[in-house]
């Protein structure tokens, strides 16, 4: 599993989070890096989902340069 850990006190909409967790928890895609659960620690909300293999996709955006064709089957799938 993957824990995204968000700090409930820099987020100035919080009901942007609560919305963001009532879509991932109903959609499950065998594409889709899918949510498990999610826990208030603190002032952190914990964000328990699968792992994925090679970091986020933003994080290869920022570092790899990818072709159009390879930002295209991204989107596509």
């Amino acid at each position: 599993v993957a824990i995204k850990q968000v700090s409930l006190q820099k987020q100035p909409q919080k009901e942007l989070i609560v919305n963001e967790l009532l879509v991932v928890r109903d959609n499950k895609h065998p594409n889709i890096v899918n949510y498990l659960d999610s826990y208030l620690v603190g002032d952190k909300l914990w964000i328990i989902m699968e792992y994925m293999d090679g970091g986020p996709l933003s994080s290869v955006i920022k570092e790899v340069h990818m072709a159009e064709g390879e930002i295209a089957a991204i989107c596509r799938e």
